[in-house]
């Protein structure tokens, strides 16, 4: 079942994250240029969203004291994010001129998903968006088997012992490497290569989802109570979410880099827990449009830096200075590109993996498309 606020939420990442990467054809121009400066947030709403939604997919049986079916998970999220994946590298290594900047890391570093820990940013940014599914794959690697390792002795203060001590861990880490770098001040983008992209200093957000994912799976009573008050928690995420947006007001800046994300992990978790259930404002209603750009925002995350390269190299110099016609049709190109990659592969993909999965275990019951 779809859920009207997860849709939503999910909807405002992938607009937010396709307006901020509006830089690499000029900008969105002064007029826009306040939808695109935070934009970049939006694939941390994307790791809240995974983190709660995979998080209920691994903790759901663990809490009813049922065995977790490890090839089953790993199966279902290959055929989910594999085939589209591998279709746009595959393009990516036949023709350069779908490239949206000069070089390009080796294709097994995209192959293994690990490009994102040894990228050379200023020499190879091509493709570089992969970095988030990167930091995705070893989340959907790793956290099983985690949350099979804590569940065979389970207490509460395993948890949330865990939990304090990535958070603590992640803003001495990124503190630590920021301090380092400042004063070493390499001739590289060291804040990209070192601190934005390594999984390591990006755990807050996915780890704010799985905490959603186990407050409703283990703790359903207090989840319900949290609930009834969902709108209420939707301003305070709002306010939680502001908040972070001024800590971040120098992007690269020590503040905003060792304590907001946690910060903005927390109010986009807010934003969740309202959206995940009929009770708040965003959960209760169907925004036009936004179920559709929900189903396809893998596709157009995949494919949308690349389209507006290739409509800047084709149309650059006529919608140069063009206002509203450019910010459409830039937009118009992403959408295009996106749906075609999401219903020529990766529809397909989801088709056959329920298809498959009704043959051999029986229905899914997996909700947005996780």
């Amino acid at each position: 079942m779809r859920m009207p606020g997860l849709d939503l939420l999910r909807a405002i990442a992938i607009v937010w994250v396709m307006l901020f990467h509006s830089f690499l054809v000029g900008g969105l121009g002064p007029d826009w240029a306040w939808l695109s400066r935070y934009g970049w947030m939006g694939v941390d709403l994307f790791f809240v969203l995974s983190g709660f939604l995979i998080g209920g997919q691994v903790l759901a049986p663990l809490a009813r004291s049922e065995r977790l079916a490890f090839g089953d998970f790993y199966l279902r999220r290959a055929f989910r994010i594999l085939p589209a994946f591998l279709a746009v590298l595959a393009i990516y290594l036949l023709w350069p001129g779908f490239h949206e900047a000069p070089g390009m890391e080796p294709w097994w570093k995209f192959a293994t998903f690990t490009m994102n820990l040894s990228i050379d940013y200023g020499r190879n940014a091509a493709f570089s968006h992969a970095w988030s599914l990167c930091v995705e794959e070893h989340f959907y690697l790793l956290f099983p088997l985690l949350a099979w390792a804590l569940m065979r002795k389970p207490t509460g203060w395993r948890f949330v012992t865990l939990g304090v001590l990535l958070v603590l861990g992640g803003i001495l880490l990124r503190s630590a490497i920021w301090l380092h770098f400042t004063e070493a001040d390499p001739d590289r983008n060291w804040f990209v290569e070192e601190l934005y992209y390594p999984t390591w200093c990006r755990l807050d957000g996915l780890l704010a989802g799985v905490a959603l994912a186990a407050l409703r799976q283990f703790r359903p009573a207090l989840w319900e109570r949290g609930q009834a008050h969902a709108n209420g928690v939707l301003v305070l995420g709002l306010g939680v979410l502001a908040l972070a947006i001024w800590l971040f007001r120098d992007r690269v800046g020590l503040l905003g880099n060792s304590v907001g994300w946690p910060v903005l992990a927390l109010g986009l978790a807010l934003l969740v827990f309202a959206g995940a259930e009929r009770r708040s404002l965003i959960g209760r209603w169907r925004v036009p449009g936004a179920a559709w750009l929900a189903a396809v925002s893998y596709s157009l995350y995949l494919m949308h830096k690349q389209m507006y390269h290739l409509l800047e190299s084709a149309y650059g110099p006529q919608l140069q200075d063009k206002g509203v016609l450019a910010f459409v049709a830039y937009g118009v190109a992403a959408l295009a590109g996106g749906a075609l990659l999401h219903y020529a592969v990766e529809r397909p993909f989801l088709r056959l993996r329920e298809r498959w999965h009704r043959r051999n275990l029986g229905p899914a019951g997996v909700p947005q498309q996780a």
